[in-house]
């Protein structure tokens, strides 16, 4: 069934998910259904689901894509090493896969195994987590989109970005400060209004020095993020509008990790894009790369395509 669109403007192409909820209007807090876990439960239930609780196939598939892997140095603000997976058509237009937290380029296996027709495909260990530096966090959303721009293409091709939870605000920072170069921007399952955020005591446990070193380094740094994002989605709030790209908002009914009640906020925030396409899915949860890999790929082949 057709999306919405915020504003209403027309576009010429439909996208059709399986077991969605088209939005008339604006989303309202009433459709936040399931209670939200803490912020700590949030990185261990991600970290699992990339190590393979999500997807069964999951973990088959990262042998496959070892030979998909690039690295490149990058200077200021972060000074590092980047490491990215990259397949499909190099000649095509570029898709930017950018994971939340914490996660890594492999959890888009399923994408980069298979790539989407058309599409030259790109997915970045962000820094901090996978094979990227820096060995600690980097709580900047300005320092991450500094990162995925560093994998836009020297030819001056326009790019298409996708964002999984963190990521999505991530994504939403790079199409504001570069308009002219983003084509189209999907944000899926994506926590972008501050007012949604908040940090459970055990938060601070996981900032203890002894406690900070005995964490795995991408849940180590997973908390560093989650702890740094409220003041930082509310910087990212007063760049929306300079987005005009047309967005595509795909987020679970039943996300109790990222509630779907961060959908106004987007769909407000986005005032400047082009068009602003909703859909909520029926039962589904935060998984969305792992869990509706149909939608995901028809949300991609919508923005390769979007001519609203």
């Amino acid at each position: 069934m057709p999306l919405s669109t915020v504003p209403a403007a027309a576009a010429k192409q439909d996208f059709k998910p399986d077991h969605a909820a088209p939005i008339a209007g604006p989303v309202s807090a009433p459709l936040v259904c399931t209670p939200r876990r803490s912020r700590l439960w949030s990185a261990i239930s991600v970290i699992i689901a990339t190590l393979g609780g999500a997807s069964p196939g999951l973990l088959a598939a990262d042998t496959s894509i070892d030979a998909l892997r690039h690295r490149i140095t990058v200077g200021a603000p972060l000074n590092t090493t980047l490491s990215y997976l990259q397949a499909g058509n190099a000649s095509a237009p570029r898709l930017i896969l950018v994971h939340g937290t914490p996660g890594s380029a492999s959890g888009w296996s399923e994408y980069l195994v298979n790539p989407p027709p058309g599409a030259d495909v790109v997915a970045l260990d962000r820094p901090g987590f996978g094979d990227s530096g820096p060995e600690g966090a980097v709580t900047s959303l300005e320092a991450q989109a500094a990162a995925v721009y560093a994998l836009f293409p020297t030819d001056g091709r326009r790019v298409v970005l996708l964002g999984h939870s963190l990521g999505g605000p991530i994504v939403a920072r790079v199409a504001a400060e570069h308009p002219d170069r983003v084509a189209a921007v999907v944000l899926l399952a994506a926590s972008l209004d501050p007012g949604l955020e908040d940090i459970n005591p055990m938060q601070w446990v996981g900032t203890w020095t002894a406690v900070r070193w005995a964490l795995p380094r991408a849940i180590r740094n997973a908390n560093a993020e989650l702890i740094a994002l409220k003041p930082e989605l509310q910087a990212l709030a007063r760049l929306l509008p300079k987005i005009t790209a047309p967005v595509l908002i795909v987020h679970g009914m039943k996300d109790d990790l990222v509630p779907v009640a961060n959908v106004p906020f987007m769909q407000a925030g986005l005032s400047g894009a082009r068009c602003v396409k909703t859909e909520l899915l029926q039962g589904q949860n935060h998984f969305l790369p792992w869990n509706s890999t149909g939608v995901v790929r028809r949300a991609i082949a919508w923005a390769l395509a979007a001519a609203c």
